[in-house]
């Protein structure tokens, strides 16, 4: 037997519960067929979050230590060096320390491990995938991603979805993983690969082809409570969790189902189907490389890793939505609005996350979600499959684990040391405990005794066998957080508080908290969620003020584009229109759940702003004339989330309206284009023709931005060229 392959398959925000060989009705074949062919943990436990999880995995350290303390999205700057967004270089990471012992490397899906300001066709690219030991990369490299209409990436440039009627991201990079296991065996039989497959799902939005959602029609019918019963029940007949496991109490803010009013309950359980049908359709493209590698004969010498980045995401809020920029800017849907969407649920006009009572239920039979330190936000499901290696197949574990551990373990297995130092860098040591030890032997008492956890102020910390963890209230000083107290050994499902009970242990380990927080880069706490977004760091290309696009620019991605919200802003156009027919977008930044577009059609200038789905639309009051025309839109902010707009053609003003409604934090993650409205449009004014391309010539597009200011006319200043 030579050097196994390695695979890591990691999804996003599955609960403990949701997979059928975890306790669920959710038909999860191949990952049951991984189940009876392997190892599942059910102890094993993750950080609350996506990007913090995928920088422990791939370094084997934890995730403050390496710089991702949060998501990507956020970088602090180096006062807190605990929150940068990337991997920071003093931790090497799994691909390249096994490029370096003769693998190839390929990775394939959600990166969400660069600062999301680095996102732009220039990069810098020192954080994307190819700069971190991979060889080969396709995917996204944002947090999340349309699935119908992906910002697709290949190794270090974007790249447009291919033009297929039936697409979708999750067939796409199977398909991708599948060519690039070909290309290594076909050309270098002898030399093993480690492949990175991070699938956009089960992130929202939930999206997935329409006959795998109706699969499950009714089925959600009894809601979640029972659902939760059911599961524990199903989770006691698998031995998944003990056999006095008790069922969490629902959560703060979810309510009994039977108290829903019926118009409640027939969304909700579509947003369940939704969810399940993009489960089973995930499964069914896992099955696909499955039989892949069967059919090749690489299966039995392929070591896959299989789990969720973190539990289930409480983002959808009480109600879910269908609309993902609802979440990110703090914003309810009305039960109304998303019965009359219904039919679009899980579909390319709709970007569905369910309630937070279906999360809870992934979570079963824990209390909390994603983004919390409970078990509902860390425990999640973790399966080992190496039919070469592991001898009882279909068994269960119960040793505390971490996803710290991983790299570790395949270390462990090649018998390859952690480099001290990687290109002229000191590394830092390994923080996890190789797992192998849990192979053969089900009853050795577990190795990883201790680990920290902290998320947004939540924090909690695990000790031979006894938890400590404290629910953060946004705002309330870090001294005044009420800790709770579990023996987790006996108390599976974190129920029986032992605070008053064990007051001395839990001043111990709230003592070691500390202690570990010190250690491993924690401090200084922070309990900044969104608003964190408004903090631009000053490397990042959005941190100016002025911006020059020139046509044939790539798409970009919505962080790397610049950032109106929430300020006064010009946009020019300096463009030549050479006949009357001559029309189409001269920029959009967006999708369908929110953006903006500037365009001319009809002869017409216009900007429309989409507001969640609300559109406001301003047009000129005069034709658009021929030959080379300065075209401009000012916003000007009135209010915290409303302003007026004015359109400029020649430097005249040609209309006026006011918008009453703009997004305070983030426009869509649909991104960025010139000349063009690629993958999903903003507007439903012109989506019957695509991108809806500019077919006159641009010269060049300038932003001027400027905090809830007056900003006078940029004509001239454009024109001279002040602003390149």
């Amino acid at each position: 037997m030579g050097q196994p392959n390695i695979v890591y398959i990691v999804l996003d925000d599955v609960g403990f519960s949701d997979l059928g060989c975890y306790g669920s009705e959710i038909k999860t074949p191949n990952m049951n067929r991984l189940a009876e062919n392997g190892l599942r943990y059910n102890n094993f436990n993750a950080t609350p979050l996506c990007s913090p999880t995928r920088a422990s995995l791939l370094t084997g350290r934890n995730n403050h230590s390496v710089g991702m303390g949060s998501v990507a999205d956020f970088d602090l700057g180096t006062d807190q060096s605990s929150i940068r967004g990337r991997i920071l270089p003093k931790a090497a990471t799994a691909a390249e320390i096994l490029k370096d012992n003769g693998y190839s490397t390929m990775a394939l899906g959600k990166w969400h491990l660069a600062p999301i300001h680095q996102l732009t066709p220039a990069g810098p690219f020192e954080n994307w995938p190819l700069a971190k030991g991979f060889e080969r990369y396709y995917g996204f490299l944002g947090p999340e991603t349309d699935q119908f209409y992906p910002e697709l990436t290949y190794d270090n440039h974007m790249v447009d979805p291919p033009e297929k009627s039936d697409y979708h991201f999750s067939e796409d990079i199977v398909d991708k993983s599948i060519q690039f296991v070909t290309d290594q065996v076909s050309v270098t039989p002898d030399k093993p690969y480690f492949l990175y497959l991070s699938f956009g799902a089960q992130h929202a939005p939930h999206q997935a082809p329409k006959e795998y959602i109706d699969m499950y029609k009714g089925a959600y019918d009894d809601g979640w409570d029972v659902i939760r019963e059911k599961r524990l029940k199903r989770q006691k007949e698998l031995g998944i969790v003990p056999e006095d496991t008790e069922l969490s109490p629902r959560n703060k803010n979810v309510k009994a189902w039977d108290e829903l009013i019926e118009d409640e309950k027939k969304v909700f359980s579509r947003f369940q189907e939704v969810y399940a049908g993009f489960l089973t359709h995930t499964d069914d493209q896992i099955g696909r490389f499955l039989d892949f590698l069967e059919k090749i004969g690489e299966l039995d010498n392929t070591l896959i890793v299989f789990l969720s980045d973190n539990g289930a995401s409480q983002e959808g809020g009480f109600g879910g939505s269908v609309n993902q920029s609802t979440f990110f800017n703090a914003l309810e849907e009305s039960i109304e609005d998303q019965l009359a969407k219904i039919d679009e649920m899980g579909g390319p006009r709709a970007g569905t996350n369910y309630p937070k009572g279906w999360a809870q239920a992934g979570n079963t039979p824990f209390k909390q979600y994603k983004q919390t330190t409970h078990f509902g936000g860390t425990r999640v499901p973790c399966i080992i499959h190496w039919p070469e290696g592991i001898q009882e197949k279909g068994a269960i574990r119960t040793q505390f684990h971490h996803v710290i551990d991983v790299t570790p373990t395949v270390l462990d297995i090649l018998q390859v040391e952690a480099p001290k130092t990687y290109r002229g860098v000191d590394q830092m040591p390994i923080h996890g405990t190789s797992m192998t030890y849990t192979f053969e032997n089900e009853r050795a008492p577990t190795r990883r005794t201790t680990q920290y956890f902290e998320m947004f102020g939540h924090r909690a910390i695990y000790h031979e066998g006894w938890k400590a963890v404290t629910h953060h209230q946004k705002g309330v000083p870090f001294e005044n957080d009420v800790w709770e107290l579990y023996y987790v050994e006996e108390d599976f499902a974190e129920l029986h508080d032992l605070a008053d009970k064990y007051s001395g242990k839990l001043e111990e380990l709230k003592e070691l908290w500390w202690e570990e927080a010190k250690k491993y880069n924690v401090l200084p706490l922070n309990d900044k969620t969104v608003e964190l977004s408004s903090f631009v760091s000053p490397e990042a290309v959005t941190a100016r003020k002025t911006f020059t696009y020139y046509p044939g620019v790539a798409h970009l991605g919505t962080f790397a584009a610049p950032q109106i919200t929430n300020k006064s802003y010009i946009i020019t156009v300096l463009a030549e229109r050479p006949s009357p027919s001559c029309e189409g977008v001269l920029v959009a930044h967006g999708d369908h759940d929110s953006g903006y577009v500037f365009y001319i059609r009809n002869n017409r200038l216009v900007f429309e702003y989409n507001y969640v789905g609300t559109m406001f639309k301003i047009e000129s009051d005069v034709y658009v004339p021929i030959g080379e025309c300065t075209f401009e839109f000012k916003f000007t902010k009135k209010e915290e989330n409303s302003g007026m707009g004015s359109l400029y053609i020649n430097g005249g003003k040609a209309g006026e309206g006011h918008i009453p409604k703009t997004l305070l934090y983030r426009l869509s993650h649909g991104g960025f284009d010139i000349g063009r409205d690629s993958l999903s449009q903003v507007s439903e004014s012109y989506r019957d023709e695509g991108e809806f391309s500019f077919n006159g010539n641009i010269e060049r597009v300038v932003y001027t931005l400027q905090d809830g200011k007056e900003i006078g006319n940029l004509d001239e200043k454009v024109k001279a060229g002040s602003f390149d």
